[in-house]
Order: C-alpha cells, then structure tokens, then sequence
C-alpha cells in the first residue's frame, strides 16, 4: 500500500544531514535538519512546512538561508522547531539581513519557530512585514514529547546530549486509506476533490453513520452516503508507517534509552553511524556513534529498516566498512528478538 510519507535523504553520507519528507496526496513536504539543501529542486524546498532541526551546527542549519531566501515575497507561513537557544540563533539568522524593502512585498511571509525544552515548549512568530522582529515575549506552553499532531501524522521529539541539547525525532501516520479506484464507477463515483474530504472526515473519527455527500460528474451531481458503508465499500485501511531519526549524539545509557523508547518499532530509522567500533574512544570524544552502535541501537529497538549516515570524511572510500559494521550489529540483535 503506498504510504503517506515518503522519506529520503538529501544529500550522501558523508555530506550534511537533511531527509526531506514529501506527503502523498499533499502539495508540502516536511524536513529534519536543514544543511546544505542544494541538492533539493527550489519546488521541492517550497513544498516544506515544517522543518525540525536537531541543533545549529552549520551542518544541520545552514540550509535555512536557502530556505529563507526562497520563500521571501511568498504567501507562506514556516514552522521551524529547535533545541534550547533555538529563538536566539533565529533572530540572529534574521538580524544578519538588512530589510529595508519588505514592505514593498504583496505577501508577509512568516515564521513560527518553537524551542524545545524538557518540559515546555517557546514560540515566537516573526512576521517578514515587521521585518522579522519580534512583537512580544515567547509564549510557554507545555511539552510531554510531542511537537505536531495533524489528523494524519505526528511527530515526537527527545532531548539527547551531544555536549549540548540535541533532538531526535520520530514521525508517525496514524493509518492507512487506501482508495480501490475500480470500486468507484460501480458506485458511480469518480476520482476528484471530494476524496480529500472524504479521508478528512476519516481522520478526523467523524460520526460513522453521518452521511457524508459526494458532488462529482460535469453536471455536479450529489449523492449522499453513509459515511462508514462508503468506507467499507472503497477503502482498505492500513496501519500507518513511523519513520525516525537520530543525527548527532554520543553514546550513553541516558541517550540509548531515549533514542530507543522514541524509535522503538520504527519502520525506518534514519540514524548517524560516525566513526567505526575500533575509533570508539574518538566517537565519544567528539560526542557521536560508532556504526555499532547506531546499529545496536536500531536492533534493541525492534526497527524494520535501518539508514546508517552522517559519516566522518576520515573514512572516505571506505563506507562500506560502516554500513558493514552497523548492518552486523543490527541483524545481531534482529535475529535474538531483542
């Protein structure tokens, strides 16, 4: 069955961290981290609506210039999403530029950027209009793990510790609806807008027995159905897929227990895989994996399919030694049913 998400990363792995997120059936795409995005179409990077970042290093954040500069003069809004300090290295992203001629722009772009802490969250907006300043003190709300739920996915980030807070994130679709496209023209339906509302009304848990009305054909045409019958009727409703991702952090118990509570049974876990087993001693002094690691951490967590990436230059001409190595410790732990 095709899958609402469709995960891929941007770059190679020894280049800067990205996997960019496409929804099926949706115009947008969601991002985590934003290095070097050159690679992505600017169609594609237009497409984003939110963008979670793991920490500002400019590996993971220097792709936010391209992104800035693409949408200026745009009728969009961008939701970015950062660890502790993240206001901060915002502002002073946009107090770089001079923007005396955004008033000349028929559309206000903006941002809502939130920060994350361990148990609240901060958001601020910044209006391109006012020149991206802030207008007021960040708001503080709550936070208990998740940072975005829609009808048909959220997404769940963890603190770790790279020698600074950095997130990992976890991305999951609530379910399935799959279209039988051959079971419409019995029906006398056709393929149009109306399918939209229709898997809506499904996400959204509306009352089965509510009818819910179909306009189609030239002459635009109602019917009215049953909402639950016409489920049964042209549906096959799936479980949905998570997808994860782990960029930059050492290993440690407090690390490996909140990276495999949040990738736990993970259909696809995006993890870096920096240096191998036998430079272990420099993966902990520079705050990263090895590829064993990353790969036992993936076999713990029960994971379907595992991305070692983010590797160290040093072994350049070499990566098949860390996919190897990570693969190696991750079918170990597959094969226990650890």
């Amino acid at each position: 069955m095709r899958s609402f998400i469709h995960p891929r990363l941007v770059n190679g792995p020894f280049d800067d961290p990205g996997l960019f997120i496409p929804l099926f059936f949706e115009n947008r795409a969601l991002m985590f981290d934003l290095g070097d995005i050159n690679s992505l179409s600017p169609r594609d990077i237009l497409k984003i609506s939110h963008a979670f970042i793991t920490h500002t290093h400019m590996d993971h954040f220097t792709g936010f210039d391209r992104m800035l500069r693409l949408f200026l003069g745009r009728d969009k809004e961008l939701h970015l999403y950062g660890p502790s300090g993240f206001l901060k290295n915002i502002e002073g992203k946009l107090a770089g530029y001079t923007w005396n001629l955004v008033d000349n722009f028929k559309y206000c772009f903006s941002i809502q950027a939130t920060e994350v802490h361990a148990d609240h969250l901060l958001i601020n907006c910044y209006f391109c209009h006012n020149k991206f300043l802030p207008t007021h003190a960040p708001e503080k709300t709550g936070f208990s793990g998740r940072l975005l739920e829609e009808p048909a996915l959220a997404v769940s980030a963890a603190i770790l510790d790279h020698n600074l807070p950095c997130l990992g994130f976890s991305i999951r679709e609530r379910f399935h609806i799959n279209i039988i496209k051959e079971r419409l023209e019995p029906l006398g339906l056709e393929i149009g807008p109306w399918l939209k509302q229709f898997k809506q009304a499904l996400y959204d848990r509306h009352d089965p027995d509510s009818k819910f009305e179909v306009v189609c054909g030239k002459e635009n045409m109602t019917r009215k159905f049953s909402l639950a019958k016409l489920a049964r009727q042209i549906t096959l409703i799936t479980p949905g897929q998570k997808v994860s991702y782990i960029a930059d952090a050492v290993y440690s118990e407090s690390n490996a227990e909140k990276i495999i509570a949040l990738v736990k049974n993970s259909d696809h876990l995006f993890i870096e895989a920096a240096f191998l087993e036998k430079h272990r001693d420099t993966a902990r002094e520079k705050h990263h994996l090895t590829a064993a690691q990353a790969g036992t951490l993936a076999g713990r967590a029960g994971v379907k399919q595992l991305t070692p990436f983010h590797f160290s230059p040093r072994y350049t001409g070499q990566e098949n030694l860390l996919y190897s190595e990570a693969m190696a410790a991750f079918e170990k732990y597959a094969k226990a049913g650890k």
